[in-house]
Parts: structure tokens; sequence; C-alpha cells
């Protein structure tokens, strides 16, 4: 049954009632852990929070000294997400230290007098003269002879140091207990430390983030300091993030937001004050201002004894507040000019209050109004009717204040000053009310879906905890803010805009061309510290030697996990059940891109902008938008996926609105005029785009040499004599092809009548059409057919339409390079850094060796704990960013690759490209780190669960293959026998002494090109050459 729009969202109007609740004391006696009893946590009974109605079952915890725990037990995978959140961030940044919060950030990893280290009172004396020296090396800021003497012995005095550290033992024993994604950021309001864990390792992961929550050490502190610089230098290189500075600098003239950026000045860095660090960590990582947010497959009870029997020790101290600076009302626009290698854009920022006022509320229904990526205005105005190359809004919600921002670039030979004000013309409407009544109630019920779907991922779940703790919102409160956006009327919406977007704001142009004001952080010369790789501390032997019940791995069954059915035409669907929710997800793939046919992906993208005979493109969009759903098609080289997705209440009409775009998209021959005019926009754009081109432009002609792929492509002639009726004839026979389709989703696959026999008469319930049913009187249907009437009497009668499929066309053939000889390939683009990217052609695809591979990958290059990073960045502090893996290719009958990468200062270029050519050729031997590894996969594997519509695109992936089954299971059942010689054989057949192509993209007035030939034979590349144009 179609229910009315409102009516689809919960009735969460009973979240305001918080229940106090006690857990009752614990039955079974917790796992002995280093340096803690259980006993006191064992009989203590604890009072939390709960909310009624609440969809997370969250419990909220507070605990003696102040510390509060954010629970949700999710049990999607027996894994737990968690984060470690400390309410302070860059904005309580000394103004005389910027950059602090990051860099303390970094330091946490370094571990504490127990954990990262040998010998703690030998490696505490060194480190307390080097705290002194820098003191005094920030004092002699104008004394160059003298800084030089003293950093000197910085780097002297570490490096006896660092004999005494055991570097990276935070990662080691963090893969040795099956962490993944080990990470944290630094923002204005918060600093935030990640770890997904498995949940059987819960006691050991306590133990370790309250040894570290309770005591900073700032070990190997010059190395790290070297990464920081390469990170503020990456930043130097960003365009967008000069954009994103500049813009702060005028909308927070006097707050923190403004004066000072999260990473901090060159300045700053090149004067750190540990004594300043540590005063930091001594302020603010109390537990009175900390929170740990958990959410996975947990037992409140004992998670919430495990973590006060380990952090219930520390002690609270009070925290200084924070007094926010007023800034005055904008009267008038402060523009800022950027220029950079990257594409012309424009930025405009205005300036809101904070996160819990009303105002921040509405803020987010005005940038959903704007931008929605369907319905809004900037969506139709500007991007559907292609007035600009690509526009969208984005809001920056924090405590004190709040940012929107707008966002575009523009068309060929278009001014920035046509693009602002196409974009402030947008808020003129949101001012006029000039959009239409339904668009806030449909808003209303897409967050609801999004945050429905959020809710299914335990990162988002745990990551709502942390937002409403940082903001210091009661959970009550922040999950009522649903309930009050949707109070949210036009009227309010038109004051609140009226009221803040005035003539002050923020405006950045940003100009394509080279940087006068360019700068960088200067390397000073540091001696590389020793790693120590064979060796652990005490705290790393008790914590892993602690007992952990054993998980087993549950592998996906393709054959029982998914049903198949075929339609009258023959084609198959592919069918997951969700259990969960009210979402569906439904796919067509075709084994055909644009490799097969090359206006096909054109054709795709003409599709946004079109309509039909009933709707035009924009009330195409809206009609989707009403109904909680939306639709996307692309084309790759030799696969397109078309999917639909939104609230399954509304999958009938949502799916006959879209096969009827399919089946009859109405020609316009002025949107194909502005598309292709945009195309010509955005390879000019790609070209000035350096990601795009060492990881597509350089990585295909390195492959394939100057035909391949990526620049096969229609040119700009043909493009330009393209006809609409083309291009809708193309989009005409996407569905029929050979093709199959892939439903997640609520409703049953096959059709379904329902009686129930009563004692005096029999019920009848209304007849539940199935997936495929539906899809038989749908899919691929002439538009004849698609009429209400036609609809309902194929349904009466049970009429499938048996669609003809024709063979997919034979695609163009691509040969892979050789690769037998030595080269270097470069690019000249102006930036502070060098990128360099060691590509060695590989076996075709074999499964036999994945679980090689799938080894060999995470001892040697790729965390945190691996070879690469340890000697790259943490011994030699040559680079921010370092990885090397060998990249199994992801289609049967391709070649696979290895792919080395390194991010780093153009003069460190030598020395680290000599680094990585070394452990290319000579991989180091270090058997605890591989006994890390090998525990890393075997945890992952066990703990991962393959679900919902991961199922399906799983088989996808393993069809593509030519695999029928998990091949996980391969890896897990053959790790735990591999040996580092089979490592070694691996590498040395299929890495060592292998001819290398290397590709660097750097300054022609920084590269260093006789070291460069040291590799091979150098040679420059055009742009017109990798790019084909």
């Amino acid at each position: 049954m179609k229910k009315p729009l409102l009516l689809l969202i919960p009735a969460l109007a009973t979240l305001g009632l918080t229940q106090c609740q006690t857990s009752k004391p614990a039955t079974s006696a917790a796992a002995t852990a280093p340096a803690a009893s259980p006993e006191a946590a064992k009989q203590k009974e604890y009072t939390y929070q709960t909310v009624e109605g609440d969809p997370l079952k969250a419990r909220i915890y507070t605990l003696d000294n102040g510390l509060t725990v954010y629970l949700s037990d999710y049990d999607d995978a027996p894994r737990i997400q968690t984060y470690l959140a400390v309410r302070a961030g860059s904005k309580n940044d000394p103004s005389t230290a910027t950059g602090l919060a990051h860099y303390l950030e970094h330091m946490v990893f370094k571990g504490t007098s127990k954990l990262g280290t040998q010998n703690w009172t030998a490696e505490k004396a060194e480190l307390d003269k080097i705290e002194a020296l820098y003191e005094q090396y920030r004092a002699q800021r104008n004394d160059p002879a003298a800084r030089k003497r003293t950093y000197h012995q910085i780097d002297s005095i570490s490096s006896v140091a660092a004999k005494y550290a055991v570097a990276n033992e935070y990662d080691k024993v963090m893969g040795a207990i099956g962490a993944k994604g080990s990470n944290a950021y630094t923002s204005v309001e918060q600093t935030v430390y990640q770890e997904d864990i498995p949940s059987n390792q819960l006691e050991k992961w306590a133990a370790i983030q309250a040894e570290r929550l309770g005591e900073l050490v700032p070990r190997l502190f010059h190395t790290e300091l070297e990464a920081v610089y390469e990170e503020k230098n990456r930043g130097l290189d960003n365009d967008f993030n000069k954009e994103y500075e500049a813009l702060n600098r005028s909308l927070y003239q006097k707050h923190e937001y403004g004066t000072q950026t999260t990473i901090g000045t060159i300045e700053h860095l090149q004067n750190p004050s540990i004594t300043e660090i540590k005063r930091y960590f001594e302020k603010y990582y109390v537990p009175n201002n900390v929170a740990l947010c958990l959410s996975g497959d947990l037992d409140y009870d004992q998670t919430i004894r495990l973590i006060d029997q380990y952090f219930g020790k520390l002690q609270s101290k009070p925290v200084p507040a924070f007094t926010a600076a007023q800034e005055a009302p904008l009267t008038a626009p402060l523009v800022t000019q950027i220029v950079g290698p990257d594409a012309e854009n424009v930025m405009l920022g205005f300036r809101f209050p904070g996160t819990t006022s009303r105002e921040a509320l509405v803020l987010r229904m005005v940038d959903k109004i704007l931008s929605n990526g369907q319905a809004g205005l900037i969506d139709l105005n500007l991007n559907q009717q292609q007035k600009v190359l690509q526009a969208a809004s984005f809001t920056d919600i924090n405590n004190d204040y709040s940012s929107h921002i707008l966002y575009a670039t523009p068309r060929q030979g278009q001014k920035l000053e046509e693009v602002r004000d196409l974009l402030l013309a947008q808020l003129d409407k949101v001012k006029k009310g000039d959009f239409p009544d339904w668009l806030i109630p449909a808003i209303i019920n897409n967050e609801q879906l999004q945050r429905t779907k959020s809710y299914e991922s335990n990162e988002s779940r745990a990551g709502a905890f942390v937002a409403a703790f940082v903001a210091r919102t009661d959970w009550k409160d922040y999950l009522k803010q649903i309930n009050d956006f949707g109070t949210i009327t036009k009227e309010e919406v038109m004051r609140v805009a009226q009221q803040y977007y005035g003539p002050g704001y923020a405006a950045i142009y940003k100009r394509t061309g080279k940087d006068p004001n360019a700068v960088k952080v200067v390397k000073p010369a540091i001696t590389p510290v020793p790693v120590n790789r064979e060796v652990a501390s005490d705290f790393y032997k008790q914590v892993t030697g602690l007992s952990s019940p054993e998980l087993q791995p549950v592998f996906v069954d393709y054959k029982k996990d998914i049903q198949e059915v075929k339609l009258a035409s023959g084609v198959p669907v592919y069918y997951t059940r969700n259990t969960e929710n009210n979402l569906f997800n439904l796919f067509y793939v075709l084994d055909l891109g644009t490799n097969n046919d090359p206006r096909l992906g054109l054709a795709t993208d003409y599709l946004q902008y079109l309509g039909t005979d009933k709707y035009t493109a924009a009330q195409l969009q809206q009609e989707f938008y009403k109904l909680g759903c939306s639709f996307a098609v692309q084309s790759g080289q030799d696969r397109t996926t078309v999917s639909l997705s939104g609230l399954d209440a509304n999958f009938e009409p949502a799916l006959q609105l879209f096969e009827s775009l399919l089946a009859a998209p109405k020609p316009d021959a002025a949107a194909l005029r502005n598309m292709v005019a945009g195309v010509l926009k955005s390879r000019q754009d790609a070209k000035l785009n350096k990601q795009v081109i060492l990881s597509q432009a350089m990585v295909n002609f390195a492959k394939y040499g100057p035909k391949n792929p990526f620049t096969t492509q229609l040119s700009e002639k043909e493009l330009k004599a393209l006809k609409p009726e083309q291009l809708t004839a193309t989009i005409k026979t996407i569905p029929t092809y050979q093709h199959r389709v892939l439903y997640y989703g609520p409703r049953p696959l096959e059709s379904r009548d329902f009686r129930r026999e009563g004692a005096e008469n029999v019920i009848e319930y209304p007849r539940v059409i199935g997936v495929a049913e539906e899809l038989g009187y749908l899919h691929g249907v002439p538009v004849a057919q698609l009429t209400k009437e036609r609809i309902a009497e194929n349904k009466k009668n049970h009429i499938e339409f048996a669609l003809p499929l024709t063979p997919t066309p034979a695609a163009k053939d691509f040969a892979e390079q050789p690769m037998n000889q030595r080269k270097v390939y470069w690019v000249d683009y102006n930036m502070v850094q060098a990128e360099i990217l060691f590509l060695t052609k590989g076996a075709v695809y074999d499964k036999s060796i994945v679980p090689t591979t799938s080894l060999y990958n995470e001892y040697f290059g790729g965390s945190m704990g691996s070879i690469v990073f340890q000697e790259l960045r943490e011994s030699k502090a040559l680079a921010y960013s370092a990885s090397s893996r060998y990249a199994n290719a992801d289609k049967a009958g391709r070649s696979s690759y290895n792919l080395s990468y390194i991010g780093t200062q153009s003069d460190k270029l030598p020395e680290a490209m000599a680094g990585m050519n070394t452990l290319l050729n000579d991989m180091p031997v270090a058997e605890a780190n591989l006994q890390i590894a090998k525990n890393a996969i075997r945890n992952s594997i066990a703990t991962e669960r393959i679900t919902k519509s991961d199922i399906l695109l799983s088989y996808e992936r393993a069809r593509r293959l030519g695999l029928d089954y998990d091949l996980r299971r391969d890896v897990y059942e053959q790790t735990p026998n591999m040996s580092f010689q089979d490592l070694q054989k691996f590498q040395q057949a299929r890495v060592k002494g292998q001819n290398q192509t290397i590709l660097v993209i750097g300054s022609k007035d920084r590269l260093n090109f006789k070291e460069l030939a040291k590799y091979g034979q150098v040679q420059q590349l055009t742009l017109k050459e990798i790019f084909g144009y």
C-alpha cells in the first residue's frame, strides 16, 4: 500500500523519554589483564541512559571519573567499531604553537613508558635531553648557526634514544589482535582515534587504549615531525585546501576557526615544543573530556565492566573552558584570489550560528533545498540545465559557528563572476520561497531514509555518538533532531535565509596559474633511526598473551545465500532478502562498456538531462525524489551497471518510472550541445588534475602504450557530430542486451497468495507480487505497455513480457605492453612534492597465488606496520605516504601488477627512490612482523561477514574472475602454513630484478634527472600523449 509521504517517517515522537537503568553485577569473571584487577568492576552496578524508540538501542554510561561511554549492540559481524573521542581540537591550540593538536595526534601512536620501549629508564633519559634541546632550538629562531648546531645534537641523541624504542609497536599490537582501519583525525573541535576490532579482542583493545590515553611519550619525535612536514607540503600542493583555508580566514577573522589551521603554520611546525605538546595532553586528554563510542557485536554489561576495569583508574581533572571570540557581522563580500595548477572554480561561504542552534538545523534544510543530488535548486537549475560545469553546496557545522559553502566550476569561457551570480541567484530563490511546497516534506523523508541506511554501518552508528559528544548534545536531543527537522516550515526557511544570506560573505576565486606565493617546508638533515623489528615490550607480550575465545569464519555460499530465477525472457534474477529495514537495491549488470561501444558512456551521461513524453528531465528527478528513490547508470570499459534504490514501498512506481525513461528517453538537442561542451571542458580540466594525470593517464600509458582504454574516446569532431537520436537509441538498447538482475530488498522473490483459515471463515489477504513477477511486467517492456491500464491488465492476466535479448557485441582489445625494458616516464606539474609510482608487470590472474599475495601485501607494504612504511617513513622520514602492493587483476585473463608509491618532497626524491628500490629487491626478514601479518589476515577473515547487498556484489566480483566460491576460504586455510621463504620466493620470482616502469609527476625545476636516469631510460611525456587530445 502506498503511504502518504510524511507517514514514511518512523514514529520517533517518544524519543524525548530518557530512561535511567542499571546493569547487574557480572556472573562470570573476566580474563586477567595486565596491571588491572576486574574484581571491583565485577561487583559494581552501572547506571546508564537509554532513549525509548532509539533505533540504535544505545546505552550511555558515565564512569566515576567522568568518562562517557556510548554502546550500541549491532551483530551484523563479530566486530566492533571503536572511536576514542577527545573534545579538543585545533581551536584549542595555543596561538603561538598552531598545529599542536594535530601533531599530538601523531605522537599518541608512539606508545607509552610500557608500550613501544625496550628499556624505559635509559630511553627516558635521552628523551628528556631531546625535549630540552627543542626548547633551546625554539629560542634560537634568530640565530641560524646556533640552530644548526642544536639540531645536529637533537639528531644525534635521537639515534641513541631510538635504540631503546620499538618503532610502530602500537600498530603491531593492534595488528596482532586483528584490528583494521587504525587511524585518527584532528578537526577544529575534536581529535578522534579509531579502530575496528574483532569482538573477541575487546579486553585487549581496552588495555591498549587505556594505556595510551593515560600517558604520552613523544618518542621518535623528529622523524615524525618530518612526516608532518610532508603532510603540510601535500596541503600546500592542494588547491582546494588553500581555498578552504582562505575562506575560513575571511569568515572568521577573530575566532580560531579562521585565525589558525589544523595543521599549523610553517613557522610553528619548524619550531615545535615537546613541552607544549605534553601540557596540551595533560590538559585535555583526561577521562572527563573523552568519550568511548562503540558499535558492533557486543554485550552491554560485559563491555562496560571491561571499560571500567581499564579506564576507570584514570584520574579526572578540570578542563579549561573555551571562550569563543565573537565575530563582527559581515557587511560586504570579502574576495580572495587563489592561484594554482588545478581547474578554476568559485567558492562562496556564509556564516551561521553553531551546532545546537535552531539556525544550524534550518541551515541543513537550506542546504538540501539547494543541493540534494536530485531535486535541489542547484541540482536542477545549474547542473541539469548545464549552466555551469558542476555545482554543489555543503555545510561545515561546528560548536561555535557554522559555515555554508557553495561551490561551482565554470564552463568553457565562463567568467567566475558569472558563476558566482548563478549561485547567488539560487539563494535568492530560497529567500523568496521560490521552490515547490512538496520539497521540504520530501527532504525530510529522504533524510530519514539516509539515516536508516547509515545505521546499517557500525562506523555511522558510532560516528553519531562522536557527533553528539563533541557537540555536547544529549543523546535524546540528538535523536530528536529528525523530529525537529520535520517541524521546519517554508516560512522559517525564508526568514533564516533572508537573515543570514546577506551582502556579507566570503568569495574565493580559484584561478589556474603558477602561485607566486608558493612555499614549502624545508627538510632538515635526519639520520635514519633503527626500527628494532624483532623485539617487543613486556606490555606487548602481556596483552597479546591474554586468551581470547576463538571466532570461526563464515564464508559466502553463493548457491545457498543467493536465490536465482529467470524471467520469461531468460534474464536471470539473483536475489538476497533484506530482513533489516525497508530499503531496496536493484541492479542491471551488462558485460559491455565503452570498449564495445565508445558512445555508451556518453549515452549514459546524457540520460540525466533527458525526460520522457510525460515528464521533463527536471520533473523526472523530482518524481524520483518524492518517491524516496534514485537511479544511476555507470559505464566502464567492459561493464555497465544500471541501479535503482530507495524505499521498497515505492518500488513499483519507481521501477515503472525508470523503465519508461530507459524505454523512451526524449531527445534534447540543446542538452546534447551543452553536454558535449561540458565534456570538452572536463577533459581540459582533467589535464590539470595531478591524480588523474598519474593514476589514470600515466598508468594506462605504461600498461598499454599511447592507444589504451583511457585515451580511446570520441574526438572533439566526433562529439560535435553526434545526434541526439543516436544516443537515445543507444540508451534504448541497454535492456535488450544479455544481462542479469540483482535485487536486495524486503519483498519476496516469488509472488505469494496468503490465506488464513479461521474457525468460521477463510480470511483472504492481498496477493503479494514478488520481485520476479514485478520485473516481468515492467523490465524492458516497450513504452506502449507501460501505461497504468496495460500494466494492470497484464497483472490481472499474469502476462509477463518476454524481452528478446541481443548478444553482447565484440569489444575492442587492448594489448598489454610487455614491460621488458627499464623506463622512467615523467610529467611536468607545478608542485612542491614529487609523486613516484613503481610499476612491474606480473603474470595473468592466477587464483592459486592469491593467498601468497595477501600475506605479502600485509607484511611488505599494506599497512602502517609494514616493512615499507617502517623503513621509508618511521626510520628515514622520507615520505608522508609510502606503500607497495601486488594488485591481482580484477578479471580473468588480465595481468596483475606490482605497484609501489611514494609521495615526498622533490629534494628527497633520490633517497626515497633508492629506499623503495632497495626494499623491492631485498625484502628484509622480520619473523615477528610476519606472524603479525598472518594473525591480521586470519583475524580479519574470521570476523568479516559479507552480508546484505554485498553478497550479490561479491558474487559479481567472483564471476569476473571465473570463480564460483568465496576465495577467502583459500586465504584463511593456507596462511598459517606459509613461511618467510614462501614470500621471498614469490618476491624474487615476481618483483625482484623485474624491469620496472617508473612514473614520476613533479616540477621540472625541482626534479633530479640525473638521479632518475639511474633507473632506466628517462622520457618526458606530454599531456597530449597521455590523454590523447
